[in-house]
């Protein structure tokens, strides 16, 4: 795996090319701890790795002096400390990865890290534990973009489809999939480029929004019953008895608001 030849791994050591083909093959079955340290060192690597074969977690971690210390100290906090060095650690790394989105940034950083000019402010366990929920409580679901005619194999094709990031809470529990929209026909309430959260269903019951597919052209309207209806009152009422194949994709559970 690290691509170092018998002979490079040799000079890394300090150990005889004939001893260390000898360690490499099984042929010696006591080597010196010496030796076995100086291959860990070469290969940066555990002891534990190179002795037992498996390594003692995912990473194959070696803790340095300042990382032994800070495990020793997180295991001699209570719960509510082990929860805000908990919180710290992981918005820190969300941060430096990049991975949190700017609304999640702010939010935890108006909760947590604002303090007035005048005063200091005291974070209280629950506030921490508030704060670790908003930045936790996502999921991952998937995006299509609902073109103004299009069949249901193509909007709602995983391969076009991006991941986004949402909230997972009691609103958005429900919603299987995202969908951005096109058009003026449901305003005032929704318009052009909003994402809905949908859940799928074969049918929703009159009156619920829902996103719908007809002889392939695909709409989001309210659905009524034996037609399809615009909350925009400049557009007139779709009948079903008009098409001959009528597809349900889901119902509008939700609106994700624009950042």
């Amino acid at each position: 795996e690290k691509k170092i030849t018998n002979d490079r791994l040799s000079e890394l050591t300090g150990i005889p090319l004939g001893t260390l083909s000898k360690i490499l093959a099984g042929m010696n079955d006591s080597p010196k701890l010496a030796n076995i340290i100086a291959i860990s060192k070469a290969l940066d690597c555990s002891i534990d790795y190179i002795v037992n074969g498996t390594p003692q977690n995912d990473f194959n971690y070696t803790l340095n002096e300042q990382e032994i210390e800070f495990i020793k100290k997180f295991r001699e906090l209570d719960a509510c400390g082990r929860d805000i060095a908990s919180f710290v650690v992981n918005r820190e790394h969300l941060r430096v990865s990049e991975v949190k989105s700017a609304t999640i940034e702010e939010r935890v950083a108006k909760t947590i890290t604002e303090t007035p000019k005048s005063s200091a402010k005291i974070i209280s366990p629950d506030s921490v534990r508030r704060a670790i929920g908003e930045v936790a409580s996502r999921r991952s679901i998937l995006l299509y973009d609902m073109p103004v005619s299009a069949g249901t194999g193509e909007y709602l094709d995983d391969a076009t489809a991006d991941k986004i990031n949402i909230p997972d809470n009691e609103k958005t529990k429900s919603a299987d999939f995202a969908l951005r929209i096109s058009g003026n026909s449901m305003e005032p309430k929704y318009h052009s480029g909003d994402i809905l959260l949908v859940e799928r269903c074969d049918t929703p019951d009159v009156g619920e929004l829902g996103i719908f597919v007809l002889d392939g052209n695909g709409y989001f309207k309210q659905y009524g019953g034996d037609r399809l209806i615009s909350l925009n009152p400049e557009f007139t009422d779709i009948l079903l008895k008009d098409y001959s194949e009528v597809v349900c994709c889901g119902k509008v559970v939700g609106k994700l608001k624009k950042r």
